[in-house]
């Protein structure tokens, strides 16, 4: 059989281009094409959902980090130091001593040479002159501070002022025309907002974290003593102390403090010094050099359930006063053992801690107006706050061996004690205090344990009848029921406490 010829080979392929086009059109026009198509993507699997940005766009945060970032700065001390041992040291600088035992062993007793410990942290420019905010922390004890700006200048810094109290202390460089960040009203600051924190983390200068605000006026955290924290789920790790904590119109809304970590490193918890507490402890710091802080003169509790009760308040706002102090701003007002505060100058106190803050950062001389409950009646009190006191009451321990009492119902497991002019010097206490008798044992898991009763509480009243001597605590005892609760007011470490004991 001949082979085809090129000319035929040509027509043929032709003929097949011709079909392959003719049979895509009529496909088209009987819809298979697009069947077809839709069959592809339905088994396609489904392209990413891009989420915007609940504060508005990505490019929000963006203009925030370029605007705020070059006021964080990283901050380093230097502190010089020695190890234990040194006052060895002339002893064994005797050539006698080292001809007798020999060098090497005078290398091992040989004093510590001095070592430099050095530390990162980071800082917030408040003022263009050059007033830069940090924690105490990062600066306490620092014999040499540098701060390293976002321009790579590095500057000797030296320390303002610092409050241990609330870990804020104010540096200065000597610089003109800084970055600063604008400040916010920390007090209108809510849960959920967001939040980005500024800061040095393991020295990794001007790193940026978004999280949001996880809580508002966190204490009890043992950080420092005056404590109303912003709780934060932005990344802070080691060497974010002292840096901002912005809001998304960036402004300054705290100082990031310490993190929640079982491991040293970032979990979640997070912790700012809001930025009025801030502002106001950088202010008296650049004028004074100190901070002064206001002082009332009451010994306050939180108002629990039961107190609440036996005090006639339907809520549980509020705080307890459970001692008046002599010769104290409340004391003159004639505030009175048993009130309960509910409002401080125009404000509604929630618990303690923010009613000790309050008047802690009231200004000395200021007149404020409080209202408190006082046997289910409430009324207004004008009170001069005072400067507070630079000491305290201290604690004290003991025991006694004299006559003791036992009762039953809610004073099963306690054990009571005259308190006697010699128990009363033992314990040192004041003279207002040289009244009542003294728990000398209460059994574990009794009413009182339970109420949070200790030995060597002075129990000055029960139901709100003193309590003198032995006497009174008997009388008042054999006068309760088997199920009959007691309000019971503690003397312990020189402050006054209301506790509830329910059988």
């Amino acid at each position: 059989m001949p082979a085809p010829s090129r000319k035929s080979l040509l027509l043929g392929f032709l003929f097949i281009c011709v079909g392959v086009v003719l049979g895509w059109i009529v496909a088209a026009d009987l819809g298979w094409l697009s069947s077809s198509r839709a069959v592809l993507e339905a088994t396609a699997p489904p392209k990413p959902t891009v989420v915007a940005n609940p504060g508005g766009s990505d490019r929000n945060f963006v203009e925030v980090a370029k605007a705020v970032t070059p006021s964080v700065v990283n901050i380093s001390t230097t502190r010089n130091s020695r190890g234990e041992g040194q006052g060895h040291a002339p002893p064994f600088e005797d050539p006698f001593f080292r001809r007798f035992f020999g060098d090497e062993l005078f290398r091992r007793f040989e004093a510590p040479k001095e070592r430099r410990e050095r530390s990162l942290g980071s800082g917030v420019i408040v003022d263009p002159g050059g007033y830069i905010i940090t924690n105490n922390h990062v600066v306490s004890k620092a014999d040499e501070i540098k701060v390293l700006l976002s321009d790579k200048r590095e500057l000797k810094a030296k320390v303002v002022g610092t409050d241990p109290k609330t870990d804020v202390a104010v540096i200065k460089v000597d610089a003109k025309n800084l970055p600063t960040i604008p400040w916010a009203d920390s007090d209108k600051l809510q849960v959920g907002e967001y939040v980005l924190a500024i800061g040095n983390p393991f020295g990794l200068n001007q790193t940026v974290t978004m999280g949001i605000v996880s809580a508002v006026g966190r204490a009890n955290v043992g950080v420092a003593e005056y404590e109303d924290f912003i709780q934060t789920d932005a990344a802070i790790n080691p060497g974010n102390s002292g840096g901002g904590l912005v809001n998304a119109r960036g402004e300054l809304i705290g100082i990031n403090t310490a993190i929640f970590s079982q491991s040293g490193g970032y979990m979640g918890i997070g912790f700012a010094v809001p930025s009025n507490m801030v502002r106001s402890v950088m202010d008296q710091l650049i004028k004074g050099g100190k901070v002064v802080r206001g002082y009332l003169g009451v010994s306050i509790q939180e108002l629990t359930q039961d107190l609440a009760k036996q005090f006639g308040v339907a809520e549980t706002r509020g705080v307890l006063i459970s001692d008046v102090l002599a010769d104290s701003p409340a004391k003159r007002a004639k505030m009175e053992r048993g009130d309960v505060i509910l409002e401080y100058d125009g404000r509604t106190v929630e618990n303690p801690t923010q009613f000790r803050n309050f008047v802690a950062q009231t200004p000395v001389g200021k007149k404020v107006r409080i209202k408190v409950l006082r046997n289910g009646k409430a009324r207004d009190q004008e009170v001069t706050i005072a400067e507070q006191p630079v000491t305290m009451a201290r604690g004290r321990s003991g025991d006694s061996d004299e006559e003791e009492a036992r009762a039953e119902g809610a004073f099963a497991g306690v054990d009571v004690r005259e308190l006697t002019p010699e128990i009363a010097r033992r314990f040192n206490l004041s003279r207002e205090e040289r009244s009542g008798v003294i728990v000398a044992r209460v059994d574990d898991g009794s009413p009182a344990a339970e109420a949070g009763m200790q030995p060597g509480d002075i129990i000055a009243e029960i139901n709100r009848k003193p309590v003198t001597n032995l006497r009174d605590f008997k009388k008042a005892t054999d006068g309760l029921g088997a199920k009959d609760p007691a309000l019971v007011l503690i003397l312990r470490n020189g402050r006054s406490i209301y506790v509830t004991i329910k059988p």
